[in-house]
């Protein structure tokens, strides 16, 4: 097939993507749609920029040589890149390309202007925008010219932001190429970009228009402020009009420059109140073709809009699909913010969450979502679920209560009087017995070993049919088990009550976080200090423990093996195997079935083993529990003589001793049935790469992890079909790339307004970081910024900052002096570890992780919930 190097801008589109780039495809598909006028112009081809790189010396080396380097190495990416440039702008255009270009500007007439535009293949994608990373040229008059900026163009794409763009996003340097979009020139009365969803708010319903005088330039550089409209159903709703002292034209000469306005128009808007609601009309039906919001650049032209450009608004989080019909308002909650897990999950993660959840979930931009609307509506139940949300997240609670504040989004259903007297019959509450949670544990035992004598037989379709029909309504039974809920709500109960009962009568901050150390039967925090024990079998095998010291993530398979090799692994290897047997279907993350367990990647338990053997002495788990069982008598007789020296002080002292019999009977079997639960859904992993791996065999997959990105459902057809839609799995591993650059709202709504939430507080000191107080004391030390287990590398005294803590991190807790996370209320599981291991600590930090830098020396008030950045 013969090269391309010229293709007409009306014959562009979306198919064509590959040899025009992401803003020539965009415009040819912007030509097409009824009402939308876009400049004339052509496309050189990807063709021609393969071509002409052919004739750029040495271009393969650099390219390998730019591979080499991080986003970090700033210098070097700024020298190497600015050489790239130099090189292929003194390259000359082969004849073949000019000739192209030569021929298309003819149909135009010699003395036209144009635009000269780049337009990669990885820009203006839905997952990234690489808005403003390539060059744009304009007023370009004549053919020697423009092939001179075509040049300029094609050099761009190795400009230092594109460069670290890519490498940011993981977009290999090769892969993609330039093309370059001419148009003619258009010389505007105003310009500005529209976007079709508040970039700010991200309310879908309202379009923001930026405006000036003259060309965009002025506004793309800063060098004016915009008039700014916004516009909601066909209406302004607000407007602000700036003084617009400079504006960008062209010059008689060729390109731009800048000049003055005119004294009398400088505070007159760029756009009339109805220009703006036209262009959003224009906007609207632009949204509705490319199917998502859009950020469009545009010129007024003699009343008339000329549309110069579109792009996806990729920072906007997306919003949970509705059924067809539905335009009711919806108000979303995330789940991630009670699971402790914020992260993007993969597709399969997502729906074998949602098919094994006791309440029906939505999913956006890889998070799940709960859909509170009908709660919210109801007075009835409005306040209940504000307090057990305020309970869990006090930010959470502000966010439902600042959409509550916009009047008319949830409609407030009426109080109805029951159709039948109220049940006379209370539930007994659970009695205070630790043989409630020891009958628990062997119910859930008994559970999960049913199911890994049951799995064994089911393959291929029977497998999937079993786990629909029977697993996951056994994990639904068990999730759901009244006993168990009343267990872990008496647990908590007990846990307010003494906190606010020992404030009003002691005056005491968070006096359960002493009373409920070393608490039985907390699985988790039992997890932490077993790993302290390995580390006493390892710290007396020399030759094991260099081995350790020497091990690589990439030993996964073999790492067991080579250990037994040396002298002393046989005993490192049982004790390493003992701990993975109980412990080893968690990891970071795991309520994502897709996230490698430990059982899986065992070595990223070796950096947390070195700390501990460094970091203690042995026999430190015994001690450690021994001495926060010592630490929380004490505080209980405490506590118990102070009240009864109150007035009515025996009355007082006997309930407050009941209460904390309960807390402590209970408060442990709060980590219990998430351990459960990932028990069960490691079986069902086991099983389910066992059904990806005759995939593979079968040359249906390429690799057994592609399963990761299809749903349950799909994967159950793929095995059914012996097909698979790689098309598909490749647009989900591009969606999941861009997913991770997004943060988690607490609260969406279905306007696609984000909400994080805010304190309402005026009790911290200026300076110092407000979260949610969950385990008293005071401590300072140095700040480690771990978002990854597997990179801990801690010392004595250092104070775990990171975005969220599941379960999988309290082996860290036994090693650290204090704990401060972005994500996090008063009974998730690292405020319940962090009070079991007596650690101060303060959750909901809003951007901890990026407002402490490494090595900081902090200051955290785990008892009045800030934390301060010391000097």
């Amino acid at each position: 097939m013969t090269d391309q190097y010229v293709v007409d801008l009306r014959e562009a589109d979306e198919t064509l993507g590959a040899a025009v780039g992401g803003k020539g495809a965009h415009l040819g598909a912007l030509s097409r749609i009824e009402g939308t006028r876009v400049p004339d112009g052509f496309c050189v081809t990807t063709d021609a920029f393969r071509r002409a790189m052919a004739d750029v010396p040495s271009i393969g080396e650099r390219l390998d040589e730019l591979a080499r380097l991080t986003p970090d190495d700033r210098e070097a990416v700024r020298t190497l890149s600015a050489r790239i440039r130099r090189t292929i702008e003194g390259t000359a255009v082969p004849g073949g390309i000019a000739a192209a270009v030569t021929g298309a500007l003819a149909r135009f007439g010699e003395q036209t202007a144009y635009a000269v535009r780049s337009s990669a293949t990885a820009e203006d994608l839905p997952t990234a925008s690489f808005a403003g990373q390539q060059d744009t040229y304009l007023n370009i008059a004549g053919p020697a010219a423009v092939l001179r900026h075509i040049s300029r163009c094609w050099a761009s794409m190795f400009t230092e932001r594109a460069v670290i763009y890519r490498q940011q996003n993981g977009i290999d340097h090769r892969t993609v190429r330039m093309a370059v979009v001419v148009q003619q020139m258009v010389f505007p009365h105003a310009s500005g970009v529209l976007f079709t969803a508040d970039p700010v708010t991200g309310n879908r319903k309202v379009a923001t228009v930026d405006a000036g005088f003259g060309l965009g330039e002025a506004l793309v550089s800063g060098l004016v402020n915009p008039d700014v409209f916004r516009v909601r159903d066909g209406e302004v709703v607000t407007r602000t009009i700036a003084a617009k002292e400079r504006a960008v034209h062209a010059l008689p000469a060729g390109g731009t420059g800048e000049v003055a306005v005119d004294p009398q128009q400088r505070d007159r808007p760029a756009l009339t109140d109805a220009q703006a609601v036209r262009l959003v009309a224009l906007g609207r039906r632009i949204e509705a073709h490319f199917g998502r919001p859009q950020d469009i650049e545009w010129c007024l032209v003699d009343d008339g809009f000329r549309i110069v450009q579109s792009r996806p608004i990729t920072t906007l989080f997306p919003v949970p699909a509705r059924e067809t019909g539905d335009e009711e308002n919806h108000v979303y909650v995330s789940v991630g913010h009670q699971q402790m897990m914020t992260d993007p999950m993969k597709s399969l993660g997502l729906s074998m969450w949602q098919l094994t959840a006791l309440v029906p979930m939505l999913d956006a931009g890889g998070r799940l979502f709960v859909d509170v609307t009908g709660r919210l509506a109801s007075p009835a139940s409005r306040d209940g679920l504000l307090d057990v949300m305020g309970k869990g997240d006090p930010l959470v609670r502000d966010a439902l209560e600042t959409v509550l504040a916009h009047d008319g989004f949830v409609p407030s259903l009426p109080d109805t009087a029951p159709a039948a007297p109220p049940s006379t019959d209370v539930p007994a509450p659970i009695a205070t017995d630790p043989a409630v949670v020891t009958e628990l544990i062997e119910r859930s035992r008994a559970s999960l070993a049913a199911l890994e004598r049951d799995i064994r037989t089911r393959t291929g379709p029977a497998l999937f049919d079993f786990l629909l029909e029977e697993a996951f309504e056994e994990h639904k039974r068990t999730l759901g088990d009244p006993l168990s809920m009343q267990a872990i709500m008496a647990g908590m109960d007990a846990t307010w009550w003494l906190n606010e009962r020992l404030l009003e009568w002691l005056g005491e901050k968070n006096a359960a976080d002493t009373l409920t150390l070393s608490a039985p039967d907390n699985i988790t925090s039992e997890m932490g200090l077993a790993l302290l024990d390995v580390a006493d079998v390892i710290r007396s095998r020399p030759e094991a423990l260099a081995f350790l010291r020497n091990i690589e993530h990439g030993q996964d398979a073999t790492f067991l093996d080579d250990l037994e090799k040396v002298a002393g692994g046989a005993e490192a290897r049982e004790a390493i195997e003992a701990y993975l047997d109980r412990y080893g279907m968690r990891c970071v993350g795991e309520i994502d079935i897709t996230r490698p367990r430990w059982r899986e990647r065992p070595t990223t338990l070796v950096p947390v083993i070195l700390d501990n053997v460094r970091n203690f002495a042995p026999g430190a788990a015994e001690r450690r529990f021994e001495q926060g069982l010592r630490k929380a008598r004490q505080k209980e007789q405490d506590v118990l003589s102070r009240l009864r020296a109150l007035p009515d002080g025996d009355r007082k002292a006997d309930e407050t001793r009941r209460m904390i019999d309960r807390v402590r009977t209970f408060i442990g079997y709060r980590e219990y049935p998430k351990y459960s639960i990932i028990s069960r859904y490691f079986v069902y992993k086991q099983a389910l790469m066992a059904e990806a791996g005759r995939l593979v065999r079968a040359g249906v997959l390429p690799e057994k992890e592609d399963v990761f990105h299809l749903t349950f459902q799909e994967f159950h057809e793929a095995v059914r079909t012996n097909r698979v839609d790689e098309q598909l799995i490749r647009r989900r591993k591009e969606e999941f790339r861009s997913y991770q650059a997004l943060r988690t709202p607490r609260v969406l709504t279905s306007d696609g307004e984000a909400h994080t939430g805010a304190y309402r507080r005026d009790d911290v000191p200026a300076g110092a970081l407000t979260g949610l107080p969950v385990s008293a004391g005071t401590v300072e030390g140095r700040a480690r910024v771990i978002l990854d287990m597997a990179e801990a590398d801690l010392e004595a005294g250092d104070i775990l900052v990171t975005t969220f803590t599941d379960p999988s991190w309290s082996p860290l807790f036994v090693g650290i002096a204090g704990l401060v996370t972005e994500v996090g209320g008063l009974m998730t599981h690292g405020a319940v570890i962090a009070r079991e291991y007596g650690l101060p600590a303060v959750v909901g930090v809003e951007q901890a992780t990026r407002l402490i830098r490494d090595g900081q020396r902090i200051r955290v008030h785990g008892a009045d919930g800030y934390v301060e950045i010391l000097p």
